[in-house]
């Protein structure tokens, strides 16, 4: 299953990334960084990278991760499992991913829970050919954002207890 015309992103929505200019205008974090990696054809080096990317967050003492994706199906398996060890590292997350219609992930994990936001914006929830239909808005990304939030916090006041 590939990425079609309405989850991919002009140049334009680059270098105008609600993801980066809402995430880095905000005063109530602190933008350390965007880590970028593709999706592997080989299981092994999906689960390689996955958790690279965990590492990474790790080593960097973050506070919280927003991980986005916009692919689905066998894009699942890299995004799922990031999650997976981000959590089991104890770092914070919210995402943003295409779901729509399907809703659920090719793979589970007990760290996804409601901190999804699916960015599928085509009433019909599928993937469409209308380019950019399907693209993270300035509202998911906040939404991402006030629950990443709510996670750090919550991490925080268990640690005080």
């Amino acid at each position: 299953m590939g990425i079609g015309p309405s989850t991919k992103e002009t140049s334009l929505h680059h270098f105008r990334d609600p993801l980066v200019e809402i995430v880095g205008n905000d005063t109530g974090v602190d933008l350390m960084g965007v880590l970028v990696f593709g999706t592997a054809d080989d299981n092994v080096d999906k689960i390689r990278n996955s958790m690279m990317a965990a590492k990474i967050a790790e080593c960097m003492r973050a506070d919280g991760v927003i991980v986005s994706s916009d692919g689905w199906g066998n894009s699942d398996v890299d995004y799922v499992n990031c999650i997976q060890e981000l959590g089991e590292r104890g770092i914070p997350m919210s995402g943003l991913n295409f779901s729509g219609s399907m809703a659920q992930f090719v793979t589970e994990s007990e760290y996804i829970g409601k901190n999804i936001i699916d960015i599928c914006k085509n009433p019909e929830g599928v993937e469409s050919n209308i380019v950019g239909e399907n693209n993270m808005s300035p509202e998911d990304v906040k939404k991402a954002l006030v629950q990443l939030k709510i996670k750090m916090k919550e991490k925080e006041i268990k640690g005080h207890l």
